[in-house]
């Protein structure tokens, strides 16, 4: 009878090691497009999107940030590359950002309650999570306002970076 029970508990046991290495190769990708982006940006020109071609490609861009958001739960790629395309002031950018990163992640937290994620221990995790955030927010702030716009853009950079890199390690572990 134990064998059974473990024939009937295998194939669970092989979807659950299934959707891990999917979730690594997703966490990887996304790691790999930031830190590819980021590198870029830091050491090549910037990218920049010609006149007129915001308004019909904006929309693409947003739906493609939704595609990758959905599979990765990473909204950064390609929302910051485009908004950083658009030669937008260190504050139009920075609040173009908080816009776009609060959408995602209201989206993010309505697909993810759908789906059972906020249940138990996860749920005071959760609540407690913006906490850092906005402490976050108030140094970068503080921060951006002492700082010319370059070397904003290269902190910035140079962190998007960081988060790449750890990205990719981590779905190696």
């Amino acid at each position: 009878m134990a064998d059974h029970a473990g024939d009937l508990r295998r194939p669970a046991a092989e979807r659950c090691l299934a959707d891990r290495r999917r979730k690594r190769r997703q966490r990887h990708g996304a790691g790999d497009r930031a830190g590819a982006y980021s590198a870029y940006t830091l050491f090549a020109r910037q990218l920049r999107v010609p006149a007129g071609a915001a308004q019909w490609l904006s929309p693409r861009i947003g739906g493609l940030t939704g595609l990758v958001t959905g599979a990765t739960g990473v909204f950064v790629i390609p929302a910051l590359p485009y908004l950083q395309a658009l030669g937008l002031s260190r504050d139009d950018l920075v609040q173009a950002l908080g816009l776009s990163f609060t959408a995602s992640t209201v989206v993010l937290a309505v697909g993810l309650g759908a789906h059972g994620a906020f249940a138990g221990q996860t749920q005071g995790l959760s609540l407690a999570a913006p906490a850092p955030a906005l402490v976050g927010m108030g140094a970068g702030q503080k921060l951006r306002s002492r700082i010319s716009p370059t070397a904003f853009r290269r902190v910035f950079l140079a962190f998007l970076l960081v988060l790449g890199a750890q990205m990719v390690v981590r779905s190696l572990l």
